[in-house]
């Protein structure tokens, strides 16, 4: 009898695991699951960009040929070749290590091909909080 009890008890404990665990087949991830934060164009980078950029790259006629205002620019970094940098590009989606925008906030530029100073110019570097948002932002795929 007592043996029964135990077996009973062992069988609950497994389905109690069972039951609690990352089910990948119909889509539910358990509450413990890692996920990796995302960043949003909107939310996260645009707040970054006006203040830190858009105050020397208003027009697109500054240096870069580029303006970083929030109407403009996704469209002036996403999938736009460099200036200056022959073969790189600002911003290639999925792809931060081979984006130009990041070799400028990180001044890894020139070993890179690129030309120019530190981004932002005349002003310390960007916080690296600030630089893993626009990181994750293009490794999440550069989103609009």
């Amino acid at each position: 009898m007592l043996w029964r009890g135990v077996a009973c008890a062992i069988l609950l404990v497994a389905l109690c695991a069972c039951d609690q665990s990352n089910d990948e087949s119909d889509g539910k991830k358990s509450k413990t699951s890692a996920v990796a934060p995302t960043s949003r164009f909107e939310s996260d980078v645009i707040p970054i960009l006006r203040q830190n950029c858009a105050t020397c790259h208003l027009t697109g006629q500054e240096a870069g040929s580029m303006s970083l205002t929030p109407k403009v620019a996704w469209q002036t970094l996403v999938n736009v070749k460099a200036a200056g940098a022959p073969g790189l590009v600002r911003v290639v989606p999925g792809r931060p290590e081979a984006s130009y925008l990041l070799m400028k906030l990180e001044g890894t530029q020139i070993e890179h091909g690129g030309a120019g100073a530190r981004m932002p110019f005349g002003a310390p570097p960007l916080p690296p909080d600030q630089i893993s948002i626009i990181r994750q932002w293009i490794a999440d795929g550069a989103e609009k």
